[in-house]
């Protein structure tokens, strides 16, 4: 028999309601309240939990206690997501990757925010929320816009390298298991001896690259939108727990100093032959979560979030988000969303001056003086926790982030990294994708983003008339034929040299 608990109060059985039912309020006014504003960035994704294992002594360049010796284990949560879809969009779309870990260390939180590319479409942080808006739908007519895309992406040719690894074959990984994945932006290693060096950080799959075909991705975005989730979670609820080797590349501030390029130019990547990669560790996913909103949805990542050892470099997208992680989660979780449980410092006592706020969980650091210097509870200097001293001196200014050369890497991925199966279907996955928009926007991106720098060995002639794409291959029995309907067709034909050259690791 059907409790009488789920029926509501009613002035008999055809008579209204009554504001006694506090059950029946309390039900409500809850439900009308349960959601919470989506991620404005990597709203869809997946996670779990785990460990890291600390393989290799790495303290020569960090002092962190997460690598303090070989054996010990740290333990971990992370999340996986797309960048532009809403959280009901499919995980099979052609988009970058997000790759966020959170390391609850001895000495308080590590959040290593990152993507499954080394690089990103921007190196300026004042672009990142124009780039998002161009990503994202149109304001008018609320639907996904091939012309914004391929606009910003057009008018800004440091988006080059990112684009052409995202229209790659890597632009469609097979679930979250098989991709790699990266911290991305250039940090700072500080030793015991307050011995600084600049670093990368990387994630190698242990389950081997996978990659999908756009027909599978398509299909696979209609038939089963949760792909990449469902794999995730049926993997470790099935025993195959998935894991990543971790390491670091080094570069010193002499290096630095002489990089051919800027080191913290977020668009670039170091070479794995001037700079090899450093084994660390490796990152086991052993556990789904026990519930999705509480532990993945809620879990917030920060990448000023960071411990003794390790610091920010002044790469300009690091400095934005430093600021733009936290505020974003203070206006979608609250001001206090650090004691979340999935946020929490667990490891570790976390005492300041911050008080107060909704959802204030804990004991509020009960009596402790909330003002500073104050003579009862007052900090003590731990010299061993102070960032490193470095100087700053040029003059300060919006200072153009343009570089002449945003070609070369472009030029040695595309010869040196993919093969030629793989350059086929870069090209044809590009023009696919940029036929949606309109065509002074084509050309746009096809003649000015100096397409005639990109080569030494393989020379490419880009032919577009009438009605298709064409791309030749000089020197070579073959074309490609790439189906990208102009729509009006353009009213004369261009012929823009294409070249492509080497050197990428």
């Amino acid at each position: 028999m059907t409790s009488v608990i789920l029926n509501i109060i009613t002035a008999g059985p055809r008579g209204p309601l009554l504001v006694q039912d506090t059950p029946f309020i309390d039900e409500m006014a809850h439900f009308d309240r349960e959601r919470i504003p989506e991620r404005v960035v990597h709203a869809k994704g997946g996670g779990a939990f785990g460990y890291f294992e600390v393989t290799h002594d790495i303290s020569r360049y960090c002092k962190a206690k997460v690598f303090e010796h070989v054996g010990k284990t740290t333990p971990v949560a992370i999340r996986f997501s797309t960048v532009a879809g809403e959280s009901g969009s499919a995980d099979t779309v052609r988009d970058p990757r997000g790759f966020a870990v959170k390391f609850y260390t001895d000495e308080g939180n590590w959040d290593l925010t990152g993507n499954n590319t080394p690089i990103f479409f921007i190196r300026d942080a004042m672009l990142f929320p124009s780039f998002i808006h161009s990503q994202k739908r149109n304001p008018q007519t609320h639907l996904k816009d091939p012309d914004m895309v391929w606009d910003f992406w057009s008018l800004r040719p440091e988006c080059m390298h990112q684009v052409s690894f995202l229209f790659s074959d890597r632009g469609l990984p097979d679930g979250f298991r098989h991709m790699n994945g990266y911290g991305s932006h250039t940090f700072k290693l500080v030793n015991a001896d307050s011995q600084p060096v600049y670093c990368k950080f990387h994630y190698k799959t242990n389950q081997g690259i996978k990659n999908m075909k756009p027909e599978d991705a398509e299909r696979l975005a209609s038939t089963d939108p949760d792909y990449a989730i469902r794999d995730l979670y049926t993997s470790i609820a099935n025993g195959k727990f998935p894991s990543w080797s971790f390491y670091i590349q080094v570069m010193t501030f002499d290096q630095a100093e002489k990089f051919q390029w800027n080191p913290f130019d977020l668009t670039k990547v170091w070479s794995h032959k001037e700079y090899p990669l450093i084994p660390v560790g490796r990152l086991v996913l052993n556990r789904n979560p026990a519930n999705y909103f509480a532990e993945i949805e809620q879990l917030a990542f920060d990448p000023s979030n960071m411990p003794p050892g390790i610091e920010p470099s002044p790469d300009k997208m690091l400095q934005g988000r430093l600021f733009s992680y936290p505020d974003t989660h203070r206006h979608r979780l609250g001001t206090n969303y650090l004691q979340l449980p999935v946020n929490c410092p667990f490891r570790t006592r976390v005492a300041n001056y911050q008080r107060d706020g909704p959802m204030c969980m804990f004991d509020n650091q009960a009596g402790a003086p909330n003002y500073f210097p104050n003579s009862f509870s007052a900090p003590e200097t731990q010299q061993q926790h102070v960032e490193t001293r470095f100087k700053v001196s040029p003059d300060v200014a919006r200072y153009n982030s343009a570089d002449d050369d945003d070609v070369t890497q472009v030029r040695t991925f595309f010869t040196e990294v993919l093969n030629e199966e793989e350059r086929q279907r870069l090209c044809q996955n590009m023009a696919g994708a940029l036929k949606g928009a309109q065509v002074f926007i084509q050309k746009r991106w096809v003649s000015s983003h100096h397409y005639d720098c990109l080569s030494h060995h393989f020379h490419h002639w880009a032919h577009i008339c009438k009605n298709t794409f064409f791309i030749y291959m000089k020197n070579k029995p073959h074309y490609i034929l790439i189906t990208s309907v102009f729509n009006p067709p353009p009213p004369e034909s261009i012929h823009v040299r294409i070249t492509f050259g080497s050197n990428y690791s």
